[in-house]
């Protein structure tokens, strides 16, 4: 099975939105099938094989989720990740304010769902295979 150290060096390779996908394959190749990151904190719940799950710590200080979700707001803001334009810690502001709670990302159909407060799919993306 995987572990946290697998997985945090996969991540150290990660720069902006555009290194997304390869992270996603890598991590795969570990045995990730499912993974989870709450926004408020950056924690990740990480899912393998026969119910095997770990979770990181905390990221950062505690965020605040916006009540209201700003959908179109989130897009943009996701766009101007993938592009590079910003850094990981700038999107989950960007998160917050928009009201996503967390992204959970689906090996086996190579999805990223992001989900508001109240567990409403705000947008499904293919990541690039």
């Amino acid at each position: 099975m995987f572990t946290l150290e697998q997985i945090k060096a996969a991540h150290s390779k990660v720069k902006s939105g555009i290194d997304f996908p390869r992270y996603i394959h890598e991590i795969k190749q570990l045995g990730v099938m499912r993974y989870e990151t709450f926004v408020a904190d950056g924690h990740t719940d990480y899912m393998g094989l026969d119910a095997y799950k770990m979770s990181s710590d905390a990221k950062y200080t505690t965020l605040i989720i916006a009540n209201n979700t700003n959908a179109l707001q989130f897009k943009a803001d996701l766009k101007a990740h993938q592009e590079g334009k910003t850094d990981y810690p700038t999107f989950c502001q960007d998160c917050a304010k928009s009201g996503i709670e967390k992204w959970a990302v689906q090996m086996d159909d190579m999805t990223c769902t992001y989900y508001s407060q109240s567990g409403e799919v705000v947008l499904v993306e293919t990541i690039p295979g």
